[in-house]
């Protein structure tokens, strides 16, 4: 099979013919028709995970996969209800499935848990191993483009904005920020328009093309943030909304600047919740902090049952996609693009770029679009 496998850091991914994976036989073998390309896969690359992920080279990264089943091991139960030609999504948290976080579902935050990608075989491929526990069936089929990113863009900011409702801060008099408009973001606007109960959904976001896209998923305000000083933000949002601070915020970028400037625009008793990953440290004045009674909220990836509710939603219609459908030879080119912040919304490996619906033989047909 093709796969695009990485050697060591900051080096380009090898494209290359592999022998095809067998499986156990707790295992399926998923034919991928999808594979999303996310930023973290560019910081795999760069070597940000270097110390907390130890992977034994080579991997094939991509862990926002779509695909159809092509093999099921013997000792798959058919309680699972998987068949040959299933469309399925692969739940990205493998945990050990007897932790705590794993026995109340949240096997994404297992402390002894992998994900696919960053050790197991990612999507990079045209076919990867999966346990049977990990995959999802499809009702409706998807394209294999609108599919493979709801597994983590278009799911993370689903989960993180669960604990903004969770928390109480969401409601017809609020106001909440979605911070960045790119891949997790443009999911992020829909999702608080969905969740937030009628609260006013304002994006912050450098990009003007970025930003007019969040308008078109339901952003009732959008602000760019380019050259603009706290002040000026807070000026703006007045205007916009009538009102200087931010009852909920979601940070879809995770860079210094913008959780200094959410918690900066933050209301008394407001809540913020970090899903993004482009820094790696937090830096907020502690005073406020306490006093403001302010909670914040790590959130990461999302759990199994998050994603059978947003693979629902998407199947009656209700999220929107902004894709790049790229070429398997293209990946390279297609993570440095990633690397500049120059793709809008989500590229996606489509392994068979001509089939309008997954209906089609999935295969080497790798057809510019």
């Amino acid at each position: 099979m093709l796969a695009a496998r990485m050697y060591g850091y900051k080096q380009p991914l090898v494209l290359e013919d592999v022998e095809t994976p067998q499986i156990s036989s707790t295992q399926v073998l998923v034919r991928v028709g999808g594979a999303g390309m996310c930023r973290s896969d560019v910081q795999l690359i760069d070597g940000y995970f270097e110390g907390a992920i130890k992977p034994k080279f080579p991997i094939t990264p991509g862990h926002e996969i779509a695909g159809l089943v092509e093999a099921i091991g013997d000792d798959v139960p058919e309680t699972a209800k998987l068949a040959i030609g299933d469309q399925v999504v692969v739940a990205a948290g493998w945990g050990d499935g007897i932790c705590r976080q794993c026995r109340v579902g949240n096997e994404q935050i297992c402390e002894h848990g992998s994900w696919p990608g960053f050790g197991p075989p990612g999507g990079y491929a045209e076919f990867v191993p999966v346990p049977y526990r990990q995959l999802i069936r499809v009702e409706k089929k998807l394209k294999w483009e609108e599919l493979a990113p709801l597994t983590d863009a278009g799911v993370t900011p689903y989960r993180g904005i669960k604990k903004l409702r969770a928390a109480g801060v969401l409601g017809p008099d609020r106001v909440m920020a979605v911070f960045g408009a790119s891949g997790l973001g443009s999911y992020a606007v829909q999702y608080a328009k969905l969740l937030s109960s009628g609260a006013t959904v304002v994006v912050f976001a450098r990009n003007q093309e970025k930003l007019a896209i969040a308008k078109e998923r339901g952003a009732d305000c959008i602000i760019n943030t380019r050259d603009k000083s706290l002040n000026d933000l807070r000026n703006e949002l007045v205007r916009l909304t009538g009102k200087a601070k931010l009852d909920a915020a979601i940070d879809c970028v995770g860079a210094v600047e913008t959780i200094q400037t959410g918690f900066g625009l933050l209301a008394t008793a407001g809540a913020f919740v970090s899903v993004g990953l482009v820094g790696n440290r937090i830096d907020i004045p502690l005073f406020p902090f306490t006093a403001g009674e302010f909670t914040y909220h790590g959130s990461f990836w999302a759990n199994y049952s998050d994603l059978q509710e947003v693979l629902t939603l998407a199947q009656q219609g209700k999220i929107q996609h902004s894709i790049k459908r790229s070429r398997f030879q293209d990946i390279n080119e297609n993570l440095e693009m990633l690397r500049r912040g120059d793709i809008i919304g989500r590229a996606v490996i489509v392994f068979d770029v001509n089939a309008a619906t997954p209906d089609h033989k999935v295969g080497r047909d790798l057809v510019s679009v």
